[in-house]
């Protein structure tokens, strides 16, 4: 992994294709709306309701990494944003974090999360001190579960109504990796 500082921002090299992660950035607002916004796009529970409230959200990445409540990274295939990535600490077990993700249709299939896990992994354990990283996903997206198996997670078992999505409450599967 490379790392270094462009600009004060943050950017972070997954491997030799070209893919990186950097702190999201007001300007991936548009992107990041394209992409959650597509109808196809239908197991990720967040769409937000325009660019603007995207901004809105994205305006407040740095008071969340400033307070540890999450950090929330841009994922660029090429210098072109492709989806995010980021972690949520668990307020009352801060050894925790859950890692979400969102990759753009288009890119699905080319190991794109399984290298931004492996890369936001290497963060939670040696950056952030966590002791328990998790990932949540919706039964019936595969694509995903094969993501946290390929990173190595172990299924812990079914959380029963853990996401909202289209208004409905969805079971989820539950999978951990510990720090060695």
């Amino acid at each position: 992994m490379l790392a270094c500082l462009t600009r004060g921002v943050k950017i972070m090299e997954v491997n030799m294709n070209g893919l990186q992660v950097r702190y999201q950035q007001i300007g991936d607002a548009k992107r990041f709306y394209e992409i959650l916004t597509n109808p196809d796009f239908i197991l990720f529970p967040v769409k937000p309701k325009s660019i603007e409230a995207e901004k809105r959200f994205l305006r407040t990445t740095k008071r969340l990494r400033e307070n540890n409540v999450a950090y929330n990274y841009t994922i660029l295939l090429r210098r072109r944003v492709v989806g995010a990535i980021g972690i949520k600490i668990d307020q009352h077990r801060t050894y925790i974090g859950e890692i979400g993700y969102f990759v753009d249709r288009k890119y699905w299939g080319r190991e794109i999360a399984v290298n931004a896990v492996n890369l936001i992994e290497d963060i939670c354990f040696d950056e952030l001190g966590l002791e328990r990283i998790e990932i949540n996903t919706l039964k019936q997206n595969v694509l995903s579960i094969r993501v946290a198996e390929k990173c190595g997670y172990k299924k812990e078992g079914i959380q029963r109504h853990k996401i909202k999505l289209g208004g409905k409450w969805e079971d989820a599967y539950l999978f951990a990796k510990v720090k060695n």
